[in-house]
């Protein structure tokens, strides 16, 4: 019986968060008109030490104000809901047991005949029992092939997309894509290292200006964008091997090594003495 295993790239939290912030910095790539032209808005995750965001001098001017306008994105929360999930919704029980076992969370997803090996067993049987290997013999020892793959785990996690410009006309330029790149439902696709993730644009953007402040604060439009992504774990990320897609053979025959006895070796029992066989 051979067993094969291809390694996959496992989807981790952190795959999830890159997928959504190539959205948002690739797919939507959102350009807008400031005081030196028409240009990209830069992305800002925000998940490096406030030390760091302090010392970036892309982002923030010489009295260390930020340069708007700008967009950060944040991971608001995380959560295992069973009532939000994919496809995959049965909970399988991994067979640890016997020489079949495999202690991950599997699922077989194809069965197929083994051809080669199938043949091989009949020729075997046909040359010990017939002496030509050719022989045609009835053959009910069929081999089949089985591809187990990892079961994903579902999880959802929520973003904060926030908005933050200077003048009116930029922050409709830039909220008008959140709501017409789905067209006329709230949902698309996310990608990264070959995964793909359900993205949900939530439907209210929570606006927090400060026009009607009269203080001598910066003035500024702010609008806040919830997003929801339905995405899924496999394997344990650094704590665990790599997911691997199992193919294994069926077993069609069992054998049971038989003792042997040593040549030479005499029996203690015996008055004669004999020995079991000569050299």
């Amino acid at each position: 019986m051979a067993n094969k295993e291809i390694i996959i790239q496992p989807s981790t939290v952190e795959t999830i968060d890159k997928a959504l912030y190539d959205l948002i910095d690739s797919t939507f790539n959102l350009h807008t008109t400031t005081n030196s032209g028409w240009k990209k808005v830069p992305v800002l995750w925000i998940s490096p030490e406030r030390s760091f965001h302090v010392k970036n001098k892309e982002i923030r001017d010489k009295v260390g104000k930020l340069k708007l306008p700008l967009i950060t994105v944040e991971r608001s929360s995380f959560a295992k809901d069973p009532a939000f999930k994919g496809g995959w919704q049965a909970n399988v029980l991994p067979n640890t047991d016997g020489p079949r076992g495999y202690k991950r969370h599997v699922r077989m997803i194809a069965k197929r005949i083994s051809e080669s090996t199938t043949r091989d067993i009949a020729s075997a049987d046909a040359k010990r029992n017939t002496g030509d290997n050719h022989y045609p013999t009835s053959n009910k020892k069929v081999v089949f092939e089985e591809v187990y793959v990892p079961q994903p785990v579902w999880v959802t996690v929520n973003y904060s997309i926030t908005l933050r410009t200077e003048y009116q006309q930029q922050m409709n330029d830039l909220i008008t894509p959140f709501a017409t790149r789905t067209g006329n439902i709230n949902s698309m696709l996310a990608y990264n290292s070959g995964r793909q993730y359900e993205v949900f644009i939530q439907q209210d953007f929570a606006q927090s200006n400060n026009m009607s402040n009269l203080g001598e604060d910066e003035r500024m439009f702010q609008t806040k964008i919830d997003i929801k992504v339905l995405g899924y774990l496999l394997g344990e990320g650094k704590n665990d091997e790599s997911p691997k897609i199992i193919t294994k053979e069926t077993i069609v025959e069992i054998k049971l090594i038989r003792e042997r006895s040593i040549l030479g070796d005499e029996k203690p029992w015996k008055t004669d003495n004999k020995k079991y066989r000569e050299f």
